[in-house]
């Protein structure tokens, strides 16, 4: 009998997932906001869903317009994570100038929330703007 409850005990532990202190996961965008020169721009997502998806070592993003298929851009890699400096290698994206570029951020994760705040900055593109995301765990 204690050998029953014993393996019990061991699978309810490791069956619990603590998803609310950990990046793995998918999220929604719902706020987004860049400052680049004097210029504040707040991404208005009244019209397009943004869903970014982290698993253990890639990441991989998308943006939609909710009716219609303009506008679609997506873009993946592998990342890093060290305490809340989070470093995203861009593998895979449209845009050859930001194609395997390294973007340093900084990451919290208040409950279902993921806030990332970094300069993306890439002078063969032209880019130099520092950026604040804010998603919500929607798995």
């Amino acid at each position: 009998m204690k050998r029953i409850v014993f393996t019990f005990l061991v699978l309810t532990i490791f069956s619990c997932k603590k998803q609310s202190n950990t990046i793995v996961g998918t999220w929604k965008m719902v706020y987004a906001e860049t400052i680049e020169n004097d210029s504040i721009n707040i991404k208005n997502l009244n019209n397009t869903e943004f869903i970014k998806i982290i698993n253990h070592s890639h990441f991989a993003f998308f943006n939609q317009q909710k009716d219609g298929n303009e506008n679609f851009y997506g873009g993946s890699g592998t990342y890093e994570l060290n305490g809340q400096n989070y470093t995203e290698t861009l593998s895979f994206t449209a845009v050859n100038a930001i194609r395997n570029h390294t973007f340093p951020f900084k990451v919290q994760i208040k409950g279902d929330s993921l806030i990332q705040t970094g300069l993306e900055e890439v002078k063969e593109a032209g880019i130099n703007r520092m950026i604040t995301e804010k998603y919500i765990r929607i798995n």
